[in-house]
Parts: C-alpha cells; structure tokens; sequence
C-alpha cells in the first residue's frame, strides 16, 4: 500500500479498490449508526461517506462493523489445527484473537509456542499471542515442560506477541516468588492478563501492583466490581464449559463498558460452529439490553486498545480494513467478512483456503506413558463395608469444583464406585517422560452408570485423565489413548465404542472442522449410552486437574487442595 494512493482515495481524487456501498456504519468513536459508504484501498479503510470503485458491494439496510476480536482463547481447546481454527471463526465475523498458547506450552515447551506462531501464518485472520506465564501451572502438576523468565524473553520479541498470558499463580505473585516475578519484570512494558478466580482484599490489590491489568475468571457482579474498582480490565467468558455472561452483563453501564471485552477462553469445534463465537456474545448483550455501539465496541475496540493494536478495531480511515457486515442485531446474522481488505467470508461460510505452506509445520509424539495395568487403577484399603473418602463435585456449566466426604464400598480389600450415587473412579496419568505418576481420586457430576472416557487433553499439564465405574474401561480407554497418539475416547465392557484422534501434542486434529465435529458427536452420542447428564463431559474432565482453581483437583501426584494449595490424602483424617 502507497500512502500517496491511499490519501488520493481517501480525498476522492481516485476510485478506491472496494466500496461497501448504502451500508450503516457502526462507529464505536461516536457511539453511533448511520448511513455511509466504506472505501478501502489496499488492507486499509481510506475513507466513510460517499465514494466510487471497481469493485462495489451492496450492503444496503445492512451493518458494517469492525471485525471481532476474541481477547483471550485458546485455540487447543477447539482441537483444532491453527488454520482450521481461523476459517471456523472467521466466518462467525472474527478477524482477530489473542491466543494464548498456554496448553501446547505445557506439553512442547517454546518448540509448541513457537508452532502455534509458525501456523498462524497463512491464516484469513490475524493470531496474536500472550506468552503462557505457567508452565507447569503449579508444582503439583507434571507438565512436559517448564518456561522461566529466560525461555519467554526471545519470544517477546516477536511481532505478533502482545505480553505475557494468563497469571495463573496469583499465591505465588502475592507472596513474592522471584521465579513468578521474573516473569512479570521481563513484561514491564507489554499487556499482562491476569487469572484470579475468587481473590479480594488485600492480596487482590498487591496482584494489581505488581502489573496485571486484567481477569477472565469473575463469575459474579461483586467479584467484577472489586476488580474493576482497581483498574482491571474484566473479560467476560462465554465457552464451552465456563459460561459468565449472564451473571457479568447487569455491571455493564455506559460508565464502565470501555473497562470490558468478548473472549471465549475454551471453546470446542461443535460449540464454535453451531453456537458462534464473538458474534453470539454481541447478538446476546444487545437482547439484554446494551446498544449495539456497546456490544460492537466489547467485542472490538475495547480489546485493540487494551492490547495496543494500532489502528485496529474500529470503522475509520487509516484503520485496517478487517471489516464484518451484519444482516442486523437481532440474529447477528454475519452476511460478510473482509480481512485487511480481502473477502473471507460470505452467509457463514470461509471462501479462501488456509493458504497453508506446502509442507506444514510437524510435531513429534508426545504420548510417552509408562507400562499399565489394571492394578494401576486400584484403590488399596483396609477395612470392612466401606472407607470414607474425598469426592471432588463437579457442577454443569461451571469450572469451579466443590468437595465432599462420602463412604464408598469395599471389596476385595479396594474401594470401588458407587454409581448409584453418582460418584465415579478419576485417574491422571502421567504422559510426558513415562515416570509411572498415576493420582486417583473419585468424582460427583458426571452420571456415570457404566464404563470409562478418557482424554489427553488435561489441563494444564494435559496429561491422561480417565474417568469410569470400573478399572477395566479405565484401563481400557487409556491403553487406547497411547495406541491413537492422543484423544478422546469412550469404553464399555472392555471395547471403545467411539473415539477422536488429537495426534498434534495430543490437543488437536489435523481433519477439517466438519470432519472433527462429526467425529465429537458420534462420541458424544457414545457418552450418552453411559448415562452422562453433563453437556459437555470431555471439556469438564479436562478441568479436573487443574490445580489453581476450585477447591479440590486431582493430577499426577495425586489429590490436590486448591485452597490450601497442598497434596491431602484421599482418605480424610
């Protein structure tokens, strides 16, 4: 683009590339709507008002915004490939996300982060990184990885890297840790997002003073209000498993709404495609009662100016021409979607390829998982009749677990499940460097009558997980899951009734999106028969090692309490 060409349209003195014409532009500067022609020169917007090309499109009665910008997702928890992934949102109106890399980086290290970037490449959307500050999450997972200070300063000096991703170890921020500082100093001067779950008082405002600008995890008003009353930007959430929306919008006011954005954070294909992305966060803030100026602004400007992308986000000459044309904002119907001033979407549907280098980036194996056996799924105990143990409580809808005591039955000198009361086996298998880890554990929630699933995707540490009401489909799905390379799975009676292979780092699919989503819900379809009442079972199982958020998780190392942030045993005192 010659600037020299770009004013000459912008002035009207020659015909831009490309008119949107008769279309009503959403301004997110003067927080209106009205009547105007885009012109766009180039991959940039020259000029609003009335202007000719040669090429014109109808728009008429119709909404041009700027394109969505998802503030914080991890493209992993699509199991999509990175291009996949950008063709799937696109079409949803999304030009731009900031991805954290966060679950590859567990598992690969920088040689996963530096993967997502070289993928990201030859996309129809722009791929911004955050550089995953927790790897491991915590000392009581087994990540394949750890990244200090040192690994994560050469990456910073990479275009499409914002800053420093998701602070997960909010303890270790408020009580000094040098390792956890060290982060935070070499990402001064970049955007630092913030993951805080539940924290308030004083440990709230020294996590602020230390340089963290924003949340993703307030699932309450008073949550969001106190961390707004600090200065932090709130992203409100609305994915597969964590759905915030509705509890966060009442704080939205014309006061307080450039403090807020749209992300997704963990968002599965099927949910992607059939639900939408930021499109259906607009389309639902606007029926609860936002102006459309609002919504689009949460969903695009607010985001560019928190990560300081320049001339980004907004409808307005000089401004990258990543554009989306609503049908209007009862439906969020996307009718089109330019980015840097190509078409790339039209009715819903991606019309360019991945454009995709000849040979695309490959990844090693990262399955490596000690010999199993049944046995290693036992859970020895003395006694007689039955042994009081620790349940980890799993609520839909929500990542946040709870904790009870229940007395499950002994036989044969083990405790077993009692899926009458819906309290099922968890074991997490340690599948980086084959150390033989296995943490088990017993879980509330799922609705388990009969068999096992089992996943690689666990986060952080994405080891295997396996959850079931007997040691045979336990060990059964899991041997499957190392034979596959990595996946999603479902057993009974010793056989896997349906299965989704994951073979890059054990998180994603190579397979296009309608592809992999057929093959969720043929797995879904397969969960059913065990009774699962969960929506979603494969992404709350993926949470349940987690352990910095919640009260109780199980990993590798065993049962985790997340208040107390200790190893406990699984027989209470």
């Amino acid at each position: 683009m010659q600037i020299q060409r770009l004013i000459d349209v912008a002035a009207g003195r020659r015909p831009a590339d490309l008119v949107l014409k008769g279309g009503n532009v959403v301004n997110v500067h003067s927080d209106e709507i009205y009547p105007a022609d885009v012109a766009i020169y180039g991959d940039r917007i020259a000029g609003i008002g009335s202007y000719n090309a040669m090429e014109e499109v109808d728009v008429s009665g119709r909404f041009v915004c700027p394109g969505f910008i998802d503030g914080h997702v991890h493209i992993e928890s699509s199991m999509l490939s990175v291009p996949e992934f950008a063709r799937v949102v696109v079409a949803h109106g999304t030009t731009a996300v900031v991805a954290d890399p966060h679950e590859i980086a567990n598992v690969m290290g920088t040689e996963g982060i530096r993967f997502i970037l070289s993928s990201s490449k030859y996309c129809p959307i722009h791929v911004y990184l955050t550089l995953s500050s927790c790897v491991p999450a915590s000392r009581w997972e087994s990540a394949g990885a750890e990244l200090t200070a040192v690994d994560l300063l050469p990456l910073l000096s990479d275009d499409w890297v914002l800053g420093l991703a998701e602070v997960m170890n909010f303890p270790g921020v408020v009580a000094k840790d040098e390792i956890v500082l060290d982060k935070l100093k070499v990402a001064a001067d970049r955007v630092i997002d913030g993951h805080a779950p539940g924290l308030s008082g004083r440990a709230l405002n020294a996590y602020v003073a230390a340089g963290v600008q924003s949340d993703h995890e307030c699932t309450t008003v008073e949550e969001a209000r106190e961390k707004l009353r600090l200065g932090m930007h709130v992203m409100i959430r609305e994915g597969s498993a964590a759905r915030n929306m509705d509890a966060l919008l009442p704080l939205v006011t014309p006061a307080t709404a450039d403090r807020f954005m749209f992300v997704t954070d963990d968002k599965d294909v099927d949910d992607l495609i059939e639900e939408g992305q930021i499109d259906v966060m607009v389309r639902r803030a606007v029926a609860f009662g936002l102006s459309p100026t609002q919504a689009v602004r949460m969903a695009s400007w607010n985001a560019a100016r928190y990560f300081r992308l320049d001339r980004v986000g907004a409808v307005a000459p000089g401004y990258l021409a990543s554009l989306v044309v609503l049908d209007d904002f009862k439906t969020c119907r996307v009718a089109r979607v330019y980015h840097a001033g190509q078409e790339v979407a039209v009715d819903g549907r991606c019309t360019v390829d991945s454009g995709s280098p000849r040979r695309a980036p490959v990844l090693r194996s990262t399955i490596n998982v000690h010999w199993l056996e049944p046995a290693h799924f036992a859970v020895a105990a003395e006694g007689n009749g039955c042994r009081r143990v620790h349940v980890i409580e799993v609520d839909e809808g929500q990542l946040q677990t709870r904790r009870s005591v229940e007395a499950l039955p002994l036989r044969n000198g083990h405790v077993v499940p009692d899926p009458a009361r819906d309290v099922a086996k968890v074991a997490v298998i340690e599948r980086h460097q084959a150390s033989g880890n296995v943490g088990l554990g017993f879980v509330r929630g799922f609705g388990l009558t009969a068999g096992a699933i089992a996943s690689s995707v666990a986060h952080d540490s994405h080891n295997l997980v396996v959850i079931g009401t007997n040691d045979e489909d336990m060990f059964a799905a899991a041997v499957h899951l190392v034979k596959i390379r990595g996946g999603l799975c479902v057993a009974l009676g010793g056989e896997i009734l349906a299965d989704v292979a994951l073979p890059i780092a054990g998180l994603m699919s190579p397979a296009p999106a309608d592809e992999l989503r057929d093959g969720l819900r043929k797995l879904h379809a397969a969960v059913k028969k065990l009774d699962c009442r969960l929506r979603r079972p494969f992404m709350a199982m993926s949470f349940l090692s987690l352990s910095v958020i919640g009260a109780l998780r199980v990993t590798d190392q065993g049962l985790i309490d997340v208040d107390a942030f200790e190893r406990i045993e699984l027989f209470p005192l």
